[in-house]
C-alpha cells in the first residue's frame, strides 16, 4: 500500500483504520546518529523542546471512504529530523484537527507560542497522534482531538456537537484528518475563555485564539493546509446539521 491516496483534494472519510505497529519505524532505526545530531541543534535553538513520543506512518491509503494505514511510535527527535527529509524517508505524518465552529459560524483557531516548533503559526488546536490515542492498536481520532483542544485551549469538546463524518486533506507536508465540532457560544466568548486559560498557564503552548469570520478573513501566519479547510467550511460543504 505505501502511500496511495489523492493529494490536494478534500476527501470524505467514514472510517479511519490506522493501526499502531509495535515494530520500529525504518526511518528511526536507520538514522540514529543523524537524529541525535539534529536534536542537539534543535534544542540549542529551542531549549523547551521535549523528546516525547509521537507516531509516523509507514503506509496510508484511501479506499471506499476509508483511510487505512500503519504507523509506528517514534521519538519526537526522530520526527524533527524527518521534517527535513520528507521526500526520501519512506514515512509520512498524519494528524487531526477539530474544526471549532462557534455559535455564530465563525471558526476559532489558535496561534502557537514563541517557544514551540511552529511559533507564530495559525491552525486549529492540534497535536501529533501519540500512543495514548490508540485503543487496542487502532487510532481514536476523536480522543486525540478532544485531548489536544483541552490541553491547548481549556475548551472541553466532549459536550460539543461533532460533524457526521471526518474529512481528510493530504498534501506533500502530511495528511490532516478533520471534523467540525460545533458549540453554542459565539466566537468572542470562546476567545475570551481561551485567553483566560492561556493567561493562567505557567507554560502555555499557544499565544492565544484567532477568530476567522469568513473565507477572506485569513490571518497572518496561517499554515498552508488551513486555507482549503476554511474555504470548505464557509462554502457550507457537507453541512453537518
Amino acid at each position: 500500500m505505501s502511500f496511495d491516496l489523492p493529494r490536494n483534494v478534500i476527501l470524505p472519510v467514514d472510517e479511519v483504520d490506522v493501526r499502531l505497529d509495535p515494530a520500529a519505524h525504518p526511518f528511526e532505526r536507520d538514522n540514529q546518529p543523524a537524529i541525535a545530531e539534529n536534536w542537539r541543534r534543535e534544542t540549542a535553538a529551542k531549549p523547551a523542546l521535549y523528546d516525547g513520543t509521537v507516531v509516523l506512518l509507514s503506509a496510508l491509503g484511501y479506499r471506499d471512504r476509508r483511510l487505512i494505514g500503519r504507523c509506528h511510535a517514534v521519538r519526537y527527535s526522530t520526527f524533527m529530523l524527518w521534517r527535513k527529509n520528507r521526500e526520501l524517508s519512506g514515512a509520512e505524518h498524519a494528524y487531526a484537527h477539530a474544526v471549532l465552529v462557534a455559535g455564530d459560524n465563525a471558526l476559532v483557531a489558535i496561534r502557537m507560542g514563541a517557544h514551540t516548533v511552529n511559533a507564530g503559526y495559525v491552525y486549529f488546536a492540534a497535536g501529533s497522534f501519540e500512543p495514548v490515542d490508540f485503543r487496542d492498536g487502532l487510532v481514536d481520532v476523536d480522543f486525540n482531538m478532544i485531548r489536544e483542544v483541552g490541553e491547548e485551549t481549556g475548551i472541553d469538546l466532549s459536550a460539543a456537537r461533532p460533524g457526521r463524518r471526518y474529512h481528510a486533506l493530504s498534501t506533500a507536508s502530511g495528511t490532516v484528518i478533520f471534523r467540525r465540532y460545533r458549540v453554542a457560544e459565539h466566537a468572542d466568548d470562546l476567545a475570551r475563555r481561551i485567553s483566560a486559560f492561556v493567561a493562567a498557564e505557567t507554560e502555555p503552548e499557544i499565544e492565544g485564539p484567532v477568530i476567522i469570520r469568513d473565507a477572506d478573513d485569513l490571518p497572518d501566519g496561517l499554515m498552508g493546509h488551513m486555507k482549503p479547510l476554511i474555504e470548505w467550511h464557509f462554502a457550507g460543504s457537507d453541512a453537518d446539521l
